[in-house]
Order: structure tokens, then sequence, then C-alpha cells
């Protein structure tokens, strides 16, 4: 993912819709977060008529038009009904779904979706056009997860691995800031990939511990002189998965903010299989930030 964004601001908020639950529920989520940050909220639906219009007839079309911009004026009403004060936009998208969020995001906006779109078949299962948002976006995106039980945990947890991540904190920081919650900087050390082969020493293991140990540290340091009346608590734990481990930490959490990540072992944008285990299993909205193109993990 290509980094544009600084922790030091929170752009504007958009949101897809599709006419699922997810994506209202997300729509309603991503009027709270514009509230917080005093952003208006841009309601898209990206509605593809351009490329329906190949083999559906006109009548379709307009049938589609319709019922689009139906969901939209009643998005929209349900969001007002709830934050009178908000300012927020529709729009309706004529191309490709993905592209048209993107394009509305700009280069600053903040991409929210639903954890799972109208063609999805399990509640754990994020959408085929909210996966590729957050595969492709050079903006933060946002999952909406874990929100039914409506309580707040008074918690911004950021999976951290070292200080390539400063950035991703700053935004953890600042989210942090605006819900008035403690900031928890959380990084696992995953046993397996660490140890690699059988021959490796306790006394190597010991170092990797440390070496990990000393990059939470200044992370830490920089985060608290950069956000002095923040509470940031960081925490180093050992698992034998990462996933599972920030899995488990979402349980008590508002958001869980991680860079974004693409595999480096595959052809075009896609994410990484820590980060796709957490957006499908996440107990709370995730926040991907985007990263420098050199900044690729193997496989997070």
């Amino acid at each position: 993912m290509e980094h544009t964004v600084s922790g030091s601001e929170l752009g504007s908020v958009v949101v897809g819709v599709d006419g699922s639950e997810p994506a209202r529920q997300a729509a309603l989520w991503a009027a709270g977060e514009a509230e917080r940050r005093g952003r208006p909220l841009h309601i898209v639906y990206g509605a593809d008529t351009d490329g329906r219009a190949l083999y559906a007839s006109v009548e379709t079309i307009e049938r589609v038009r319709v019922a689009g911009r139906e969901l939209l004026d009643d998005i929209a009403a349900a969001v007002k009904k709830q934050h009178p004060g908000l300012v927020a936009t529709t729009e309706f998208g004529r191309g490709d779904p993905v592209a048209s969020l993107h394009r509305a995001a700009g280069r600053r906006g903040t991409i929210v979706v639903g954890n799972r779109g109208l063609g999805g078949f399990t509640s754990l299962m994020l959408g085929s056009v909210g996966l590729k948002v957050a595969a492709g976006a050079k903006t933060p995106v946002i999952i909406v997860r874990g929100t039914e039980s409506g309580a707040e945990s008074g918690t911004v947890l950021a999976g951290v691995r070292d200080e390539r991540d400063l950035d991703c904190v700053r935004y953890a920081a600042r989210e942090a800031e605006l819900r008035k919650a403690e900031l928890r900087l959380l990084q696992v050390w995953n046993v397996l990939q660490s140890v690699g082969d059988v021959m490796t020493m306790m006394d190597d293991i010991k170092e990797i511990a440390d070496e990990c140990v000393r990059h939470l540290t200044a992370l830490t340091e920089q985060i608290r002189r950069e956000f002095p009346d923040l509470t940031v608590r960081a925490d180093a734990e050992k698992g034998m998965s990462v996933a599972g481990v920030l899995v488990e930490a979402s349980r008590h959490a508002d958001l869980l903010v991680m860079g974004g990540r693409r595999a480096s072992a595959y052809l075009g944008p896609t994410l990484g299989r820590h980060t796709h285990s957490l957006v499908h299993h996440s107990h709370c909205p995730v926040l991907l930030i985007p990263r420098h193109p050199d900044e690729h993990g193997s496989g997070s």
C-alpha cells in the first residue's frame, strides 16, 4: 500500500453501502467517526451501471439507479437521525464500487466498509468488494466488525513490530485522543517464525526477544514524547500465531489499528496472511494504515 497519509491528521470519512445490513451498520459507525473527527461523511453506492450496460436492459439499469438513490436517501436519513449536526453527502457511483470508493477518498480520506457485503455467505467473511478496497487502498481503510453490543472499552489497540510502524501508531494515538481512550501497543513475537530451524540455540532466542523489546520500547517512548497527555501502555507477548493473539486482544478494544502489508509472494494488491485473518475475525473494527512501498512484511 502506497504511503500517502500522516498520523498527525485524520481525513474525511467515506463509507461504502450496498443494501446489506453490515453496510448500513458501517455507515452509522462511520457517521460517529466523522463526528469525532469534525469532518463530513460521504456515503457512496457504487452501482457499476456503466459495466452493467453491456448486458442489462435500459429498464434494468433505471431500476438499479432508482433503487440506489433510494438506498442512499434512506442511509442519509438514518445518519441524520442519529447525528443531526453532521454534514453528510451522498454519491451514486456509475462505475466499479472499489474504484468509486478509492476515488471518493482521494489522497487523505478514510474509507469505511462493512464486514460482509451482499455476496457474503457467513458473518465472519469480509465481502469481495471490502477485500479489494482494503488490498488496493492508498489511504486508510476501516472494516467495521464487532460493534453489535455497543459497549466501549476505552482502549485503542495498535499491533506493532518495530519503528517502521511509527506512522501507524501515530494514527492510532490520534484515534485514542478523539475517543479519550488509552492507547495499547501490542507486539507479538511469533516463536516458531523467530526460531527458524531446530539448530537455533536458547541464547539466540533470548537475543531475538531482547531485540523485540528494544524496538517496542523505542516506539513507545517516541509516542509518549509526541502525545504527552495520552495514556500509553506497551505489551509484548509470545505466541504461535500473531493474528491469534491480536484477535483475542481485540475483544477488549474499540479499534484495532494495523499497518497494511502485502504478502510479497503474490502479484498485484493483496493482504498478508495476518492482516487477512484480522479483517475476518477481529472482535472490533480494524483500521488498516497504508505503508511505504519498501515496507513489505513477510506475510503480515
